[in-house]
């Protein structure tokens, strides 16, 4: 599997079966990830899956540690391109808003939000989606179809990638440099908050109406995987992160 397809968002998709209903709910939220439920040291849930493992280069190292008494997901990277992926259906007409915590130790010196180059993150978020391939230009239709029968029928066809960048300013939203499938959002930005946790809050519906070019009112296709990853495969550099609880929220969280 190349680093290209990955980079595309195709890799993320690649998982036998089809997209599982989230197994935990409270009446106001849907967990994604509820690491600090688990053990530091154990084994990372089976609904949490590494893909996008490259043949030629060493995947990112995820575990479970303890931070502050609260168990966590803990990235290394070292010039390595992995993520930790999982399935899972999402209306968000009911659940619009994505909460998370993330902590980096280090931003990327040489990284690049525009060029494949400079392609890689300390730390990202992707949403990805069940998005109708009939909505997409031809020719993205096209190179989607070909990808999907050469492999795997689930691939999807919009993502959003939510990152921590080097330089680009926060709310900088923009094409992926390797497919015009994916809209990368900036949420955080720069070395300031670097070794603080950060609590992240998007309203994913929102945020895909304006990556998209969908008009304020459409109705916005369902979530079909979450994926966190850190990916310092581009530049050579090294990346470490942290990622604390991931959840669906029907609204706002914070006053």
């Amino acid at each position: 599997m190349t680093t290209h397809l990955w980079r595309s968002g195709i890799v993320l998709a690649l998982s036998a079966g089809c997209a599982a209903a989230i197994a935990w709910a409270q009446a106001d939220s849907l967990a994604v990830g509820a690491f600090s439920a688990l053990r530091a040291g154990a084994a990372l849930p089976d609904s949490w899956r590494p893909l996008g493992v490259s043949n030629s280069l060493p995947p990112t190292r995820y575990t479970l540690v303890g931070d502050a008494g609260v168990t966590v997901v803990r990235a290394d990277a070292v010039a390595s391109v992995s993520a930790l992926s999982r399935k899972l259906t999402v209306n968000l007409a009911e659940y619009p808003v994505l909460k998370w915590r993330w902590k980096v130790a280090n931003i990327l010196k040489t990284s690049d939000i525009r060029s494949k180059a400079g392609d890689d993150y300390p730390a990202r978020i992707y949403v990805m989606f069940d998005y109708p391939v009939e909505k997409l230009p031809f020719v993205e239709r096209t190179k989607l179809r070909l990808a999907r029968a050469l492999h795997d029928p689930n691939l999807p066809a919009a993502t959003l990638c939510y990152v921590w960048d080097s330089k680009a300013p926060a709310g900088t939203i923009v094409p992926s440099s390797y497919t015009n499938l994916m809209r990368m959002v900036v949420v955080e930005s720069g070395a300031a908050r670097v070794n603080q946790w950060l609590a992240v809050e998007r309203n994913v519906a929102a945020d895909f109406r304006a990556a998209f070019g969908e008009a304020p009112d459409s109705l916005v296709p369902a979530v079909s995987a979450v994926a966190l990853a850190t990916d310092t495969d581009n530049t050579g550099e090294s990346a470490l992160a942290f990622f604390g609880d991931i959840s669906f929220y029907k609204q706002k969280v914070t006053p």
